[in-house]
C-alpha cells in the first residue's frame, strides 16, 4: 500500500520540459512551476519551497478544502492559510531527497465535467517507475493557480483535510489549536 508520506514526498518534484508555442496557457503555467519546482528542490529548503507556493497555489481553496467542515475562528483566515503554506512547504523540503525523480513531463490540458482544467502529466521515478499526476489549476487574479494534484488514487487536499481534520477532532474541535500547530 501507498503510503501518505510517499505520496506527499512526491510532490516536490516537477521536473517540466519546455512548453511548446501552441500549448494551451495552463499548459505554459505547469512548465513554468515545474521549473520552479526544480529550483526549489534544487535548494531544499522550506523557503525556497514557500516562494513557489505562495506564488502559484491557490492557498484560499486549498486551505478551504483542508479544513473540511470545521471553520477558521473570525480573523484567522490569513494565519491559518500561511500556517497551510508553511506546511505543505515544510513537508517538500523534508521529503525532497527522498524520493529521486528523472523527469516529469507535461502532458495535454482538459477541462473536466465541473469546468476545471485539468493538466495531466508523468512522473519518470530514477527507479524506472512511472505515475500519472493531474493537476487542477483555477484561474483567479488573472492567471492560472495550483488547487489539487491528483495522483496514485489520491488527492493533495484530500490527504491534507484528512491530516488536519484528524487534528481538530482529537483537539476537540478546536480550530486553533491546528492554526497554532501549523505555524509552528
Amino acid at each position: 500500500m501507498i503510503s501518505r508520506r510517499y505520496f506527499l514526498g512526491l510532490l516536490p518534484f516537477v521536473f517540466a520540459l519546455p512548453a511548446r508555442a501552441n500549448d494551451h496557457p495552463s499548459v505554459v503555467f505547469m512548465s513554468r512551476v515545474g521549473e520552479e519546482l526544480l529550483h526549489a528542490h534544487r535548494q531544499g529548503t522550506v523557503s525556497a519551497f514557500m516562494r513557489v507556493i505562495e506564488r502559484y497555489a491557490d492557498m484560499e481553496e486549498i486551505s478551504s478544502e483542508s479544513i473540511g467542515s470545521y471553520e477558521v475562528p473570525s480573523g484567522q483566515d490569513a494565519r491559518y492559510r500561511r500556517g497551510v503554506a508553511a506546511f505543505i512547504s515544510r513537508y517538500m523540503a523534508e521529503q525532497s531527497r527522498n524520493y529521486p525523480i528523472a523527469k516529469f513531463e507535461i502532458g495535454e490540458a482538459t477541462v473536466d465535467k465541473d469546468k476545471n482544467v485539468l493538466v495531466a502529466s508523468t512522473v519518470y521515478m530514477m527507479a524506472g517507475q512511472t505515475y500519472t499526476v493531474s493537476w487542477k489549476l483555477n484561474w483567479t487574479g488573472g492567471t492560472y493557480k495550483i488547487a489539487d494534484a491528483r495522483f496514485l488514487g489520491f488527492s493533495m487536499t484530500g490527504q491534507e483535510k484528512s491530516l488536519f481534520t484528524s487534528y481538530i477532532a482529537k483537539h476537540e474541535g478546536d480550530v486553533n489549536a491546528l492554526i497554532v500547530a501549523l505555524n509552528r
